[in-house]
């Protein structure tokens, strides 16, 4: 049998927790001077007003700072013992007199820095109590809730919000200025407020430009205590601006020299993302070579012939509008002195040389000189850019002069030639410099970095809550670079222009209040300022008069089990800060010491429940006007106890078997008795039967052989028992003299004894028990450590039944206790009573933590586990683990913490990034092995899109799709997932969707008909999702009346006719033409037409398109129009061309006179450019 420690107490029924402190304030009455002064504090949790708490309330700051006060000498407390003598009391008040009267006297410095101290640690505010009683009663200044973001970047698309919400006790009224000046909202039809709030909605729907909305907003929440101000909100309008027309010439430039193609976008709100791409929408492969800059530029550190097999378009995309812009497209020639583009060149160990490029030492592209300098603000990212030309291609090395780079925060970009560190802090100013190198020589670039910094807050102005003639402060301070000045507003007026008040004192970031008032109520802004931004914030004082409240429900009643700790709550309110006491059944003295403890927020605990301790408690809180009470009625219960447990059996298949289980409870609670069998809940079948204090299991089974558990439960605790049943197979009659004895399990071993005490080995020694009939088989021997698992039993080691003493080896630092179990084949014994305790010395570890794993919680960063060691593994005191971590691969140093638990989150992670992790155990008495290396990862997080997504169409009936991974995985790849819809003009089919494996990079449609268009969506997905998609669509369709036509009109018969008819009349009129040109005829001169009789941009064969601009282009890629026309290139062919030699003549009518001739290199080029067939009307009008 085992008993297993699994007691529940109801201490915690009926109580109401108090919230935690986080402010405090000054207080003092008059009294003998406190042993510390601390106790010149009074401390209060927010919503529950709390008396003076002393020293143990005390924040870590005050503490340490009020220890050191308390090295004044004698003669200097002296000096606060006349100075608090001297202050005359005004009864019934709660002026925090020491502190301010003290400053009046004007006392000797210390003095000063002592109630300085006392107030740094007192700052905060009061938060009224949730309840919705109190609530709704008690006024309340309005408090900005919620409000648009300083910079509101608005869709022109879209209606106009802007949110300003408050609350207040009686609710705030609302109005807003514009660009500092009264906005009315009633003139203006457009423009509405939301009901009970303060958001602005302005309607376009009627019509409208958003853009006549620009400026700067401000909303003002009142109600008759007060006024609060949102940000000043700037409101702006997305700008998406069309790109510049221009002609871009071929850019000729000489095979390895650098190159940069300027991408120059139009500038948006907010500003676009560039990328490029070839003018076919394939993305262009960026490299140690070529790369895009942060400015948006293509840069080619050398030029290779293989470059001028694409074009380079530079794109934007618009965040609002989701839109994207494509400028021309640049097209390179390369100068070579080798025009053979051998693509076995591109991997060989000396490629330029090869190609007769020459080598040059680098240079750089950008930035260019030898230095430079950057500006940031603190807490933004810092981004330092170096891209150098060279052949070979240079690499980028990044330093920071007179320390290292910040490992945690520092990360290259762009194949090391950027540089990010984000979140900067001052301490990341200074100068960094990068080195552009190859087998040629070195450069570097020298970027003195200066930080600067926004106002941001160190001590944030809260909401004042006081009691008339109560003290108290306002605190506003910030920091920045420059230093931010600080100005105090009232109610939305600067202070300076409001009315005198007597009570108020303005001390730079500070606002002291005495002896307030009801008038004092009032909402105070703080706006901090410099050149790079501001900060507003809002803090209202009230002034509250309210007698005592109690906060939880009245006549509580709590049932504790007996010799439990349990606590009493009493939640209460009032203004000023009641007092608490605690009395039990209506009479006697303040309970507080001895078994009772009364917690600062008005608890009262009581550490062990006895019999006599059930009564009626009562707390009574009182200030000065008046006081209020509540009741808690406890009763204590006896504990639930199983006296009869159930014990380990041996039973032949087909027998029966009772396992008993007695329960003692108290009478007045209901007890239920349930039993679990392997720690599953136990089916009752036709062959059990459950009474209240036994289980019957007839015609026992072999699937009946486990554990079952006796679990006797009432309302407030319960209690636990456990034995296991064995089931044996039938055996052969026995035919010794012991076969008729009744056999049982053997009686528990004795008199255990420890001997031989070694440092990692005892002897233990003990006396059998009665076998009861059936020889004893084996001895366990079990060990209790009192350290990490006391009262739990653990197997130690096993003994055959012929020993009964035995060397047990022993681990360092462990307080042993051993007991010994016999077993015969009838079951097991009780076990021993427990031998005397045995504590070994403690030794460093001698081995570490196991199952070590590092895996991304969230993208940005590591959670470390390992499985903890037990007290047989620790080897001495104060167990823990020192958790080292690096980046795979990298020369980074390793990152250490120690951890006392068992795992450990790393932040600030790249996504999906391999690290080495080790972790090892370290006590009091060192360290422990060197630990394995594990290799963890960071979270993972969306992939980027698949690169080189290529749509083709080789036929009418398929298309084939192609893609490349993404080139930014960013984790494990799970598969992709590619969307694609029909079209035709304006209609569109059903969105078929298709999931593929991870090493799918291929995909045939089958096109549903020859005339359809279709486009296709393409995303990779990991673990966390499908990531950013490429979207791109199928070749536009031969013309489909063309089409059609061709296929019904080639098979009538009088098409047939005329066509050979058409035939007939175009040989006789070139039989005429050769007569004619034989003879030396005249030819009218043409004049050439505007438009031009070239073919169609093969943009639009290839199915690319390109983006409308003001012009009002037409999209690349679109269809014919419909009247079937295609204009065609213009000639730059003239007439003197076809004569002999340089020179023609004309007739007065303009007739030329000459030989007709063609040039034949011109007429095949003529011919092969052309995209329409030869037409019998055109001939004839060349004959005219």
């Amino acid at each position: 049998m085992r008993r297993l420690a699994a007691r529940g107490a109801a201490g915690d029924v009926g109580e109401v927790a108090a919230p935690a402190a986080d402010s405090t304030d000054c207080a003092q009455g008059r009294s003998r001077r406190p042993p510390r002064l601390i106790d010149l504090c009074a401390i209060w949790d927010p919503g529950v007003f709390l008396p003076a708490a002393g020293w143990k309330r005390a924040s870590g700051t005050a503490r340490r700072r009020l220890n050191e006060a308390e090295t004044l000498s004698s003669v200097r407390e002296a000096q606060v013992e006349r100075l608090e003598a001297a202050r005359p009391c005004r009864p019934g008040s709660r002026e925090r007199g020491p502190v301010l009267r003290m400053a009046r006297q004007q006392p000797p410095p210390w003095v000063h820095t002592a109630v300085l101290l006392c107030l740094l640690s007192l700052t905060g505010a009061i938060e009224i109590p949730m309840d919705p009683s109190i609530q709704n009663e008690l006024s309340q200044p309005p408090t900005i809730t919620k409000q648009s973001v300083k910079d509101h970047i608005v869709d022109p698309r879209d209606n106009i919000l802007i949110e300003c919400e408050a609350k207040g006790n009686p609710a705030p009224s609302f109005h807003w200025t514009r660009n500092s000046r009264f906005f009315n909202i009633a003139k203006d039809p457009r423009v509405s407020m939301r009901r009970r709030s303060g958001t602005l909605v302005i309607d376009f729907r009627s019509g409208g430009r958003p853009e006549e909305y620009e400026g700067e907003y401000q909303c003002f929440a009142r109600n008759k205590f007060g006024t609060a101000l949102s940000n000043r909100i700037r409101l702006q309008v997305s700008k998406s601006p069309l790109w510049p027309k221009e002609n871009l010439d071929p850019v000729v430039v000489q095979e390895g020299a650098p190159l940069t193609l300027q991408c120059n976008p139009p500038p948006g709100l907010p500003s676009p993302v560039i990328f490029w791409m070839s003018s076919s929408m394939e993305p262009i492969t960026q490299d140690k070579r070529v790369s895009q800059g942060h400015n948006g530029d293509l840069y080619f550190s050398n030029v290779m012939l293989q470059d001028m097999q694409t074009d380079y378009s530079c794109n934007a995309r618009f965040h609002f509008t989701h839109t994207i812009q494509q400028k021309n497209a640049f097209t390179l020639k390369v100068l070579t002195n080798n025009p053979y583009n051998d693509s076995s060149l591109r991997n060989h160990p000396d490629m330029y040389s090869a190609r007769g490029v020459a080598e040059r030492t680098p240079s750089f592209m950008y930035p260019q000189g030898t230095a430079s300098s950057q500006m940031v603000l603190r807490g933004m990212d810092l981004l330092l850019e170096c891209i150098a030309s060279g052949v070979p291609t240079p690499d980028i090395a990044w330093y920071k002069k007179g320390g290292d780079l910040p490992s945690d925060k520092a990360k290259f970009e762009n194949f090391n030639k950027a540089l990010r560190i984000t979140n900067v802090s001052e301490e990341d100013s200074g100068e960094y410099f990068c080195l552009a190198s190859n087998k040629m020589g070195s450069i570097r670039h020298t970027i003195s970095v200066r930080v600067k910094a926004a106002p941001y807050w160190l001590d944030e102005p809260k909401n004042l809550i006081l009691a008339p003639g109560e003290d108290g402060r306002l605190v506003c301070r910030a920091n920045g670079n420059p230093k931010p000045t600080v100005q105090w507003m009232v109610n939305g007026e600067p202070l300076q222009s409001a009315p005198p008040n007597p009570n108020r004192e303005v001390a730079g970031d500070t606002i002291i209040f005495r002896d307030t008032q009801i008038s004092s109520r009032a909402v105070y802004q703080c706006n901090t300022s410099n050149e790079h931004g501001y900060l507003l914030a809002n803090a209202f004082v009230s002034v509250l008069d309210v007698p005592p409240r109690m906060l939880s429900p009245r006549n509580q009643l709590i049932r504790v089990i007996l010799y439990n700790r349990t606590r009493l709550d009493c939640p209460f309110f009032g203004s000023p800060i009641p007092t608490l006491r605690w009395f039990k059944n209506g009479q006697g003295s303040n309970l507080d010491g001895g078994n009772y403890h009364v917690y600062e927020n008005g608890s009262l605990e009581i550490k062990m429940i006895r019999k006599e301790d059930q009564g009626i408690y009562t707390c009574v809180a009182t200030n000065i006007l008046g006081k209020a009470e509540n009741q808690v009625r406890l009763e204590v219960k006896d504990p639930t106890r199983i006296y009869r447990m159930p014990e380990d059996q041996v039973a032949k298949r087909g027998t029966t078997v009772q396992l008993e289980c007695r329960v003692k409870h108290d009478p007045s609670l209901k007890l239920t008795v349930s039993w679990l069998k392997d720690d599953e809940p136990l089916y009752i079948g036709n062959r059990m039967k459950k009474e209240d204090d036994s289980l019957t299991i007839f015609g026992v089974a072999e699937r009946d052989q486990g554990s079952y558990t006796c679990v006797a439960s009432t309302e407030l605790d319960q209690d636990l028992a456990k034995a296991y049943l064995t089931v044996l197979a039938d055996q052969a009659t026995p035919t010794n003299r012991l076969a008729a004895l009744p056999k049982g399990r053997p009686d528990r071993p004795r008199d255990l004894e420890l001997t031989d005490l070694a440092e990692r080995s005892v002897r233990l020694t003990w006396i059998p028990g009665d076998d009861n009939n059936s020889p004893i088989t084996d001895y366990v021997v079990q060990f209790e450590e009192d350290q990490f698992q006391p009262g739990v039993w653990h197997d130690h080691s096993k003994f055959p039944g012929s020993v009964n003493s035995a060397i047990l080896q022993l681990s360092p630092y462990v307080n042993y206790q051993f007991r010994v179990i016999a077993i015969n084949e009838v079951g097991s014994s009780h076990p021993s009573l427990p031998s005397e305790r045995y504590r070994t010395s403690g030794a460093p570890p001698e081995s570490n933590p196991a199952d070590v794993r590092g895996e991304g919680t969230r993208k940005n960063n590591m959670e470390i586990t390992w499985t903890p060691m037990n007290a047989t593994s620790a080897f001495g005191p104060n167990l823990r683990y020192i958790v080292k971590w690096r980046r795979r691969e990298t020369r980074e140093t390793w990152n250490n913490v120690t951890v006392w638990g068992s795992r450990y989150v790393v932040g600030q992670t790249p996504v999906y990034v391999p690290y080495e992790i080790r972790v090892q155990a370290e006590n009091d008495f060192g360290k422990g092995p060197e630990p394995d290396t594990v290799i963890g990862y960071s979270g993972e997080d969306l992939p980027s899109a698949p690169r080189r997504f290529r749509v083709r169409q080789p036929n009418l009936e398929t298309i084939n799709l192609e893609w490349d991974h993404p080139e930014h995985p960013n984790g494990i790849l799970i598969g992709y997932t590619l969307k694609y819809v029909a079209f035709n003009g304006t209609k569109l089919g059903k969105q078929i969707v298709e999931n593929f494996s991870p090493n799918q990079t291929k995909f045939t449609v089958q096109r549903a008909d020859p005339v359809s268009r279709y486009r296709f969506t393409l995303s990779a997905r990991t673990q966390v999702g499908s990531g950013e998609a490429v979207t791109e669509e199928s070749p536009a369709p031969p013309n489909e009346a063309y089409t059609n036509n061709q296929a019904d009109i080639a098979t009538q018969g009088w098409f047939i006719g005329l066509m050979c008819a058409i035939a007939l009349l175009v040989l006789i009129l070139l039989i005429v033409c050769f007569i004619k040109r034989s003879r030396g005829g005249k030819y009218p001169v043409r004049e050439k037409k505007d438009v031009p009789l070239g073919p169609e941009d093969p943009k639009e064969e290839d199915g690319s398109f390109d983006y409308s601009d003001e012009d009002n282009k037409p999209l690349q890629g679109s269809q014919t129009s419909l009247d079937g026309t295609i204009k065609q290139q213009e000639s730059d062919d003239s007439l003197v061309d076809y004569g002999e030699g340089g020179e023609g003549q004309f007739n007065e009518d303009g007739s030329f006179i000459g030989q007709y001739t063609v040039k034949k290199d011109k007429e095949e080029t003529e011919g092969n450019e052309s995209s329409e067939a030869t037409s019998p009307v055109n001939a004839i009008y060349s004959l005219a």
